[in-house]
């Protein structure tokens, strides 16, 4: 289940789901666009604390990762990279549960926390969705 884990972190980067590496994944976090932040098991302290710092005041959530950076690094392409951020909130839902899958008690929260937001999304969606193809304002007419 590992392997698929981290098959499925380098189907989110080819997919632009996922922005790999400290200098990225804090753009992305900044942006508002990221819905996880991704820390390898081995990451540094100050690593860590860029992370924690990123996540502070935003809707964004850390995720430790039971994996290596040289694991997470080779899985998006990279020689080693102790940070990403998922940029996508149904990729986002499909890894948590995948994670959970793998550890239930470490990721049980998280997942019941993003399976609720990917509903709420979903809903909006739902909810919207005859608006988009509705006329909105003036007709021009051609006299």
């Amino acid at each position: 289940m590992r392997e698929k884990t981290l098959k499925f972190l380098g189907l989110m980067r080819r997919a632009n789901a996922l922005q790999a590496g400290e200098n990225n994944a804090g753009e992305a976090v900044r942006a508002g666009k990221a819905k996880l932040l991704l820390l390898a098991d081995d990451a540094s302290d100050n690593a860590k604390k860029r992370a924690e710092s990123f996540t502070a005041a935003r809707s964004c959530l850390l995720l430790p990762l039971p994996f290596s950076k040289e694991e997470l690094g080779g899985a998006l392409g990279q020689g080693s990279c102790s940070m990403a951020a998922v940029t996508d909130l149904g990729f986002a839902n499909a890894l948590i549960k995948r994670l959970e899958e793998l550890d239930p008690q470490r990721y049980g929260e998280a997942a019941e926390e993003v399976a609720r937001r990917f509903s709420r999304a979903e809903r909006r969606k739902r909810e919207k969705g005859g608006e988009r193809n509705k006329r909105n304002g003036k007709r021009r007419t051609n006299v």
